[in-house]
């Protein structure tokens, strides 16, 4: 972070260091969507002049935009329609709802903090809001859960499709989502009506989050906080991920998974044992960390 990313002195952040910068003590809602716009303001005026050739791009999607909810819905809109659901419409029909709800503003900036913290590949805040699909989809998905509960199902599940389409993310509009999620990669991502996911969770590509076909009402996975699942991991029923859990890549979940244990294999064992599980120290959708249960396995094994 160079001087001139330093978070003003009235957001509430002193610190110069990223990590720090943005793991900072808590500082007020606004402070934080304000100091991120900005610094999503500056990145793009810095790749405008480093690449010429998408300073029009640039211009249109970020700087000629007053706040970020408006650059979002813009960027959205665009990406989303069709020839036949237009733009326009679909512009104000974001920015009516990000003006109007605080919640969902507060859950953009935090989905923009978690890629930014927790993917080495996601190499500025300005990326994240214009590639990665994955962000994307979750704000669209706010949006149409939104409508979903206001009674505008049809609205709602037009817009699903679209997102299904155009990012190959399929969250129905009915799954309750909370706020610092990261879908990395985010191709192939399903989750279900009923779902529930906490907050700081990750997840990689190719997860499912579904039911057993062979029930009808609260059908789908209950995720808690801080939960990490890896990679074309499948979580069939209506069971629970509590927090801090980790789902191992390729894994078949049909069990509940207590707090800070870890869950591999097809079908999903619990690492260590029912009895006596394993617990992770850390909470693992934060730590996006992988491959700590493989010593655990190695010592239960031997």
């Amino acid at each position: 972070m160079t001087a001139s990313e330093e978070p003003p002195a009235e957001s509430g952040i002193t610190t110069t260091s990223p990590t720090a910068a943005l793991t900072a003590a808590p500082i007020s809602s606004d402070a934080k969507e304000a100091w991120v716009w900005e610094q999503i303001r500056q990145e793009a005026r810095r790749d405008a002049e480093a690449e010429p050739s998408l300073a029009s791009y640039l211009y249109s999607t970020i700087l000629c935009h007053p706040s970020l909810e408006r650059a979002l819905s813009f960027h959205l809109g665009n990406r989303l329609c069709s020839p036949t659901l237009l733009s326009t419409l679909l512009y104000n029909l974001f920015l009516d709802l990000l003006s109007s709800s605080p919640s969902l503003r507060c859950a953009a900036v935090a989905d923009l903090l978690a890629a930014r913290l927790r993917d080495p590949a996601c190499s500025s805040f300005s990326h994240c809001l214009l590639n990665y699909k994955g962000f994307l989809a979750l704000q669209a998905h706010r949006v149409s859960h939104n409508l979903w509960l206001q009674g505008r199902s049809a609205l709602a599940l037009a817009l699903h499709s679209r997102i299904c389409d155009v990012f190959s993310v399929d969250i129905h509009p009915g799954a309750r989502l909370g706020s610092g999620i990261l879908l990395d990669h985010a191709t192939g991502v399903v989750i279900g009506e009923t779902a529930v996911v906490g907050d700081n969770v990750s997840i990689l590509h190719h997860v499912t989050l579904g039911g057993t076909g062979r029930t009808a009402g609260d059908r789908h996975p209950k995720v808690g906080d801080g939960v990490l699942i890896g990679a074309g991991a499948t979580v069939l029923g209506n069971v629970s991920i509590g927090e801090g859990a980790k789902i191992g890549a390729g894994s078949v979940v049909l069990i509940d998974v207590p707090p800070r244990t870890t869950a591999v294999g097809n079908p999903a064992r619990l690492v260590g044992g029912r009895a006596h599980p394993a617990k992770n120290n850390d909470l693992p959708g934060e730590s996006m960390d992988h491959t700590s249960f493989i010593n655990l396995l190695a010592e239960f094994a031997g």
